[in-house]
């Protein structure tokens, strides 16, 4: 297992404290991404970024929910194990 950044171990430490309370039990790294994917997909889903709002105060809460999305995401690709994340596969 290849060491996990300080943001996706804190999400594993967690669900496992809560889980079993053993802080290492890696069989649970693809339920938890799973788990944080859906967390994106409601909490901040996929938008096309509205060209005609550029500059306003819209723009900017889209762009920062996009980011918001694709560091959930990320996480979850790191749990994974993959270099790719959901949003690279749906292309």
């Amino acid at each position: 297992m290849t060491e996990l950044s300080p943001q996706a171990q804190e999400v594993f430490w967690e669900f496992n404290r809560a889980a079993s309370g053993k802080p290492d039990d890696w069989h649970y790294l693809p339920a938890i991404a799973a788990a944080l994917e859906a967390v994106a997909d409601q909490v901040v889903p996929e938008e096309e970024l509205p060209v005609h709002a550029r500059g306003t105060r819209h723009w900017h809460r889209v762009i920062q929910r996009a980011e918001t999305r694709s560091e959930l995401l990320a996480i979850a690709a790191e749990l994974r194990g993959d270099t790719t994340t959901k949003e690279d596969n749906n292309d």
